[in-house]
């Protein structure tokens, strides 16, 4: 039991070793390529620049073809929920009118 128990351990140790030497070649490759990263992102940065302009740009274009399909698309939802509810709506409409007509008349008043 104890072997098991040493063979565990071992095995802990060289996962330790293994991911000690892995972080120490992150760590050189981050300092050595760090110089390149800002040197690669200080030249996108017109690039970058470039992209939200014309991304702007054809949104501006773009802001009328959404607000109708935005429109149509809420015309299309309202249709949706108020057809099926027509049905209800006439018959609350036909009780209201039997109810009205049912009452007796009011007795007008003199002042």
């Amino acid at each position: 039991m104890i072997e098991v128990a040493a063979l565990a351990i071992l095995v802990l140790l060289a996962w330790a070793a293994v991911s000690a030497v892995f972080v120490v070649i992150k760590l050189l490759l981050w300092v050595v390529l760090l110089p390149l990263r800002l040197v690669f992102y200080a030249l996108m940065l017109p690039l970058l620049a470039l992209k939200a302009l014309i991304g702007g740009v054809v949104m501006l274009a773009l802001l009328p073809v959404f607000a109708i399909a935005g429109l149509a698309a809420g015309v299309a939802l309202l249709a949706a929920v108020v057809v099926p509810l027509l049905p209800v709506a006439l018959l609350l409409v036909v009780v209201w009118v039997v109810v009205r007509l049912s009452r007796a008349a009011a007795a007008p008043t003199s002042a």
